[in-house]
Parts: C-alpha cells; sequence; structure tokens
C-alpha cells in the first residue's frame, strides 16, 4: 500500500464580507457546518476602496498520522510525501483566473462551528473572522498564521491558472514538523496571497467541497504518498554482461519471513544486517556457496556473501550480481554473519541478459486472479496481475506439466476510477521517488499491490485500470477490471 488517505476532522470559512446591503460585514459569522469552503477577494464593492476577504480553515487528526507511522503503516520521515488535496466545486458565479492560494499552519486552535449560511452571513458563531474560539480572538483579525522568514517550513503555495483547478499541493514539511511537535498541529489556512489581497482587483470566488459534502471522494484530505514497490528479481534473475550496466546486472532477491501466516522479523537480527550465498544444485543447494562478482551487497570480487538489509516487517532483501554462465540454477540461502542459517529460497532460473534491440511484445493478456466482485471498507487487499504476451502458444506438454508462468513488469501501475462518473480517484502515479506511488510491486509469482478500501465510498462500482512501461514506452493495457465495494464484511 503507497497511498493513504487521513479525512479532515475539522474545516470552516471565515470572512470579513460584507452582509447585504453593504454596510455590517460578516466577521462575526461561522460556516463550519457548510458543505462548501470559500476564497475570495472582492475590491471596492461598498466603495471605491472597500476590500472583502474569505479563507479556508482546515484541520487533520496528527494523532492519527502519528499512529500509522507507528505501526508502519506509513513509512519514517524521508519516505513519504504527504500532500493536502482539496476539490474544486463548480458553481455558477465567476471563478477567478491566474491566481495563487497561501497553504499555511494556523498557529492556534480554533472552533469548527455549526454554521451553515455561506450567503448572508446569517449563522452567528466561534470560529469567525474574529475569534477562533469563545474565549479568545485572533492576535491578527482573519486568523493567525506561520508565514514569517523562519517559518519557512510551514507554508507553501499553489498557483491556479485556470481557477477551476484542484488543490493537490505537497505539505511534507509542515506535517513533518507537526508530527514531530515542534508546533502545534492546528491545520492549514488557505487564502490568497498577501499581494492579492492586497491588490485593487477582485478575485471572486474559488469555492471547494467541504468535509461534509455530500461527495465522499470531494470531501477534503490529507494523502500520504509514498513508493513501496519490491522488485523481488526471483523469476527474472539475470547472468551478468559486459553488454548491460553494472546496475542492471544487479538482481534483487527478498526473504519473507512468515511466521504462522505472519510477516515478523527475525528475533536475533531485527532490523539490523542479513546475509545471503548462493548455492549449485539440482535438487537443492550442494556444495561450497558461489563466488560473487563485486556489485550490491558484495563488496569485493570472489566473496560468497552479499550483505542484505532490512525492508519492512519480516522482509529482508539484498542486492547482487551472478556471472558463472555454466551455472543455470541457484538457491539462495540466508544466514546471519555467524553463519546460522535461516531460511533457504527455492530454485532460482539463471537467465541470459536479452539481447533483443527493442522489446519484441506490444501486446499483452492480462488478469487480476484473485479478483473479488465486492469488497470491505475495513480490508486492505491485496490485488494479483498476472500477465503474459498475448500471441504465446504452449506446447501440450507445457500446459499439462507446469503451472502457467507470469511475467512480471518492472514498471507498472495502476489507476482507479469510479465507474458511474469516470471519477479519477487514484490516478497513475508514474514519477520518480515517492511520487511512484502506484507502481506495482513484483515476485516470483508476477506483480501485486495493496488497496486501502476504506478510501472508497460503499455503494459504488470501481474500475482498475494498468499501464505498462516498456523500453520507455507507456502502454495502457486495454483490459479494465471492476468491482464493488460495501460496508459489509
Amino acid at each position: 500500500m503507497a497511498i493513504k488517505r487521513f479525512f479532515a476532522t475539522k474545516d470552516n470559512t471565515i470572512t470579513n464580507a460584507f452582509k447585504d446591503g453593504l454596510t455590517t460585514r460578516g466577521t462575526g459569522s461561522n460556516m463550519g457546518a457548510a458543505d462548501i469552503m470559500e476564497v475570495f477577494s472582492i475590491y471596492g464593492q461598498a466603495s471605491s476602496a472597500s476590500s472583502e476577504l474569505s479563507r479556508a480553515l482546515v484541520e487533520f487528526d496528527i494523532s492519527s498520522v502519528s499512529a500509522a507511522r507507528l505501526a508502519k503503516t506509513i513509512p519514517a520521515s524521508g519516505s513519504v510525501d504527504f500532500y493536502l488535496r482539496m476539490f474544486d466545486a463548480e458553481h455558477t458565479e465567476s471563478t477567478p483566473r491566474d491566481f495563487t492560494l497561501t497553504i499555511a499552519a494556523v498557529s492556534q486552535s480554533w472552533v469548527e462551528g455549526t454554521g451553515l449560511d455561506t450567503y448572508n452571513y446569517t449563522d452567528l458563531g466561534v470560529s469567525n473572522w474574529i475569534k477562533p474560539n469563545s474565549s479568545t480572538n485572533w492576535t491578527n483579525q482573519g486568523g493567525d498564521f506561520l508565514t514569517g522568514s523562519g517559518d519557512s517550513l510551514m507554508f507553501t503555495t499553489q498557483e491556479f491558472p485556470i481557477g477551476t483547478e484542484d488543490l493537490n499541493v505537497n505539505v511534507t514539511s509542515l506535517v513533518e514538523e507537526w508530527i514531530k511537535g515542534t508546533t502545534g498541529s492546528y491545520g492549514f489556512g488557505v487564502f490568497l496571497t498577501s499581494s492579492l489581497e492586497e491588490d485593487t482587483s477582485s478575485y471572486y470566488t474559488k469555492k471547494f467541497f467541504a468535509r461534509g459534502s455530500e461527495y465522499f471522494l470531494r470531501r477534503p484530505v490529507l494523502e500520504a504518498r509514498w513508493n513501496s514497490v519490491v522488485a523481488d528479481d526471483s523469476s527474472n534473475f539475470y547472468l551478468s554482461s559486459s553488454r548491460a550496466p553494472a546496475a542492471d546486472n544487479l538482481n534483487n532477491i527478498y526473504m519473507y519471513n512468515y511466521v504462522r501466516g505472519q510477516l515478523v522479523n527475525i528475533p536475533s537480527i531485527g532490523e539490523s544486517a542479513i546475509y545471503v550465498s548462493l548455492y549449485s544444485g539440482s535438487d537443492g543447494p550442494t556444495g561450497s556457496p558461489l563466488a560473487l562478482p563485486v556489485g550490491g551487497g558484495v563488496s569485493a570480487g570472489g566473496d560468497a556473501t552479499a550483505t542484505g538489509s532490512f525492508v519492512s516487517t519480516g522482509i529482508y532483501k539484498a542486492s547482487l550480481a551472478f556471472d558463472s554462465s555454466s551455472i543455470t540454477t541457484v538457491y539462495p540461502v540466508w544466514h546471519d554473519n555467524a553463519g546460522t542459517q535461516f531460511f533457504t529460497g527455492s530454485a532460482i532460473t539463471v537467465k541470459p541478459q536479452d539481447s533483443a534491440a527493442i522489446y519484441p511484445i506490444t501486446d499483452w493478456v492480462i488478469n487480476i486472479t484473485n479478483l473479488k466482485t465486492v469488497y470491505s471498507r475495513d480490508e486492505v487487499a491485496r490485488f494479483r496481475l498476472y500477465v503474459r504476451p498475448k500471441n504465446w502458444n504452449p506446447n501440450l506438454y507445457t500446459v499439462a506439466q507446469t503451472q502457467i508462468e507470469t511475467t512480471p513488469i518492472d514498471e507498472a501501475y495502476y489507476k482507479l476510477t469510479r465507474v458511474v462518473d469516470d471519477f479519477e480517484v487514484i490516478s497513475y502515479g508514474t514519477g520518480s521517488g515517492n511520487e511512484a506511488y502506484t507502481q506495482l510491486s513484483y515476485d516470483a509469482s508476477g506483480n501485486y499491490f495493496d488497496l486501502d478500501i476504506s478510501m472508497l465510498e460503499s455503494g459504488y462500482t470501481y474500475q482498475l485500470s494498468f499501464l505498462f512501461n516498456l523500453v520507455g514506452n507507456y502502454q495502457e493495457q486495454r483490459t479494465k477490471f471492476k468491482f464493488r465495494v460495501s460496508d459489509d464484511d
């Protein structure tokens, strides 16, 4: 699972705009229960120099983010990015163009309130333009935010050239400061930059769906994204070649320490280094460990041990090259630095590097082998993708004697849409680092990925699509897969 969403726990719109009649401002109004948040600046409406502003406040439960990190549901700092996502709400009024919004940390606690009126500002209460709660005032009317020169980690901006874009901005530095407890986690303020709020032009009006919106997938979320790819080359283990760059000669192999069906750390090493050696053999490892070339976890040519590392609970990884062309089958044996053996892996077939000038396969047959018709919102589902070339023609002996092998795709990505309106719930994440958050892992059984179903609204059908990157060319696969989400187990 490389994407997790945390839904807003509070939001509100605060304003100093004029009420009907343009004589009294709605500074005491509260819109905490409204299904819309609004940001604007209106110049010269009540008089030639009058200014009216509206700002949005939105808060998330950072303790739940910290708990997810403690439970290792999301990775440690530096291995995950956080995005604030707020979704544009279409409306019949004017929408400004070519503007920039500031997204800044609120510097004191505030109350959401129960007001609904976003037009006439008749619902009074807190928070509002003057007060964050019933007992105190904002130090600065319109809210207190960390936007000073010493608060560079606590605010950012996003440009809106067209005006109807969603807000989708990286707020990792802010969230990490909140998790560390450097400052109180009181949420975000979203408003026009100071230069635009002071401008003699009007920017009326940008609207976002609030957490009370009936549109579940358009409510504001704090989205954690990371690259959780497990690239296990057990079924794609290649012999070193002088034609290949050093990095392409490395093979990644993994050990999965299952105990009674659960992944657990090996007690004697925990999250420390682990070691692996390769042995030849026909029915199992025999003789002495094989010499390995330098590269990956092998520091000197001729060493028989590669140093591996901890990946996540119960999963360990080692990277190594192999250059013994006379050996076509090897067995990985995992052990500690004292030689105590933990696990002997299945036979690995050593393949020669492909010498084709271009990737020869352009069409694929794909299937999700474990797809269910209905998923519950309380589960994290693992989807297993079977892939083979479309023109693959096995002989009768192959069909009768062996399990049909899947072809792991090094770079495969998924996209999730809601069928009824083709709304993109999760877009293809094909960037680098944590932006490759929809990339599929693979092992000896093929490609797979995990999906937190709690992010989806029940009662709807969703569709999975897949994108393959083959030698720099992205190919979206024609076959799509549908499933429904239910609140029931």
